[in-house]
């Protein structure tokens, strides 16, 4: 298992790179000054050149670039200067909902969407097939920050069934945490529901022109059976692969969902990062992000194993 994974763990590298070169490329590209954000417009010359030395703003880009890939190779994100904190700190407190919210989201979408793409696949061209799918890709039509709107003034102010946003935490009150995850989970999941449901559909009626599949209807199996039992199991790997994508594009979501829900995330101290011209929460933030992207991947690397034995003999 190793042997398999090695190669994709050597593949990871080239792009945390790119994307910390990114991340910090922001910091040179993005107009802004962080030293004049934190002074405010009454800031005199002097008082600005001397916070930006000790911000370390003034010295030369490759230098600085040179002291933050030391610092990352310590482990160190650097510290906000804004929050008065490690950066580090600020993110792996916040990452919890983010991780909470992308996940419970998608799985909402593999839940919803797998039955109704096999559902679909059993009755291809049929009425029940394009009733299915179209309602597995209405998601892909309606704006999120414009669902979670209309969410919460429905269900959440009108009928006053769930919290209309906040953060609860697991551990202290489960029942609690699951009542503020159901809308922005919920919307968060609609949006992923459309592509799942859709390769999940294609896997489905390519498996399920296969022998295996004949001779199991040749056994006198029933329809459902047939497709529960053999078809979704061969079609795993391309339904985890669109998974394991729509776990990153939740990721992105959660940008938008946590403004919308209130929802103290890593998304939410990113754009308010990028208001305030906070530069180590911004390439933090972009750079644990994309970790978690890649470690997501790698997870759904090993479930590949799992799924098809075939590919542990390779």
């Amino acid at each position: 298992m190793l042997r398999l994974l090695f190669p994709r763990l050597v593949a990871a590298l080239p792009v945390l790179l790119v994307v910390s070169l990114v991340a910090f490329g922001l910091t040179l590209l993005v107009p802004g000054d962080m030293a004049a954000e934190m002074l405010g417009p009454s800031a005199t010359a002097p008082d600005l050149a001397r916070l930006r030395h000790e911000l370390g703003l003034d010295v030369p880009p490759l230098l600085r670039m040179a002291h933050w890939y030391g610092a990352l190779l310590r482990g160190d994100l650097g510290r906000s200067v804004l929050l008065n904190q490690s950066v580090a700190h600020a993110i792996l407190e916040r990452l919890p909902v983010t991780l909470s919210l992308a996940g419970i989201g998608v799985a909402l979408a593999c839940l919803v969407g797998i039955p109704l793409a096999l559902l679909a696949a059993a009755n291809a061209g049929r009425a029940a097939d394009q009733a299915a799918m179209g309602a597995a890709l209405a998601g892909l039509s309606l704006p999120d920050f414009w669902l979670g709107l209309v969410l919460i003034w429905t269900i959440g102010v009108k009928l006053e069934w769930l919290p209309t946003g906040g953060w609860v935490s697991p551990v202290d009150d489960p029942l609690g945490w699951l009542r503020a995850m159901a809308m922005p989970a919920g919307v968060l999941g609609l949006t992923q529901l459309g592509p799942i449901a859709r390769m999940t559909r294609s896997a489905a009626l390519e498996v399920a022109g296969s022998d295996f599949v004949r001779t199991a209807r040749a056994k006198g199996l029933a329809e459902p059976r047939v497709f529960a039992r053999h078809v979704l199991g061969a079609a795993l790997v391309p339904i985890l692969t669109v998974a394991g994508i729509g776990f990153g594009g939740a990721l992105g979501g959660a940008l938008v969902i946590e403004q919308v829900f209130s929802l103290p995330g890593v998304g939410r101290l990113v754009i308010g990062a990028v208001l305030r011209r906070d530069w180590p929460v911004i390439q933090g933030g972009l750079l644990l992000t994309a970790t978690v992207f890649v470690a997501v991947n790698l997870l759904v690397d090993l479930l590949y194993l799992w799924a098809d034995p075939r590919l542990r003999e390779r």
